[in-house]
């Protein structure tokens, strides 16, 4: 396995510092505490909200070398992201952003990146979660 500093980062955004946080939680309890995960939620001063500016901050500190994998839990959430990563001069292209699933994206993501995948391939997980079968009968 590689080493934790060469893990995949993940960063978390929601317009809810709570949401951020509580997937954050969950993520770590089912990947453990290599992986750098870091939530970010509502805006600067307690708000429901984004803000570009810490979400940027979450991917400067969560890029240990090996890229980072955004995942958003609404459009504007993307948007902020969006705008963060092209404050991030040639660094950008160690970022990708999910379209998958805030919460079950976070933990398949978080999991693929503790066993030391690329972050293609922990992108292509968290995508992927919008399939995952939650066990509904009907």
């Amino acid at each position: 396995m590689s080493e934790p500093s060469a893990l995949v980062g993940i960063v978390v955004v929601s317009h809810s510092a709570k949401v951020a946080e509580g997937t954050v939680e969950l993520a770590v309890q089912m990947a453990g505490s290599d992986v750098a995960l870091l939530p970010v939620g509502g805006t600067a001063d307690g708000n429901l909200g984004t803000d570009a500016d810490r979400i940027g901050a979450a991917i400067a500190t969560a890029d240990r070398g090996a890229g980072v994998v955004v995942l958003g839990d609404l459009g504007s959430a993307i948007l902020a992201t969006e705008a963060a990563i092209e404050t991030l001069g040639p660094r950008a292209d160690r970022v990708r952003v999910s379209t998958g699933p805030l919460v079950e994206g976070a933990v398949v993501a978080a999991v693929q990146a503790s066993i030391g995948q690329s972050m293609e391939e922990v992108l292509a997980a968290a995508d992927g979660a919008r399939n995952l079968d939650k066990g509904v009968n009907r």
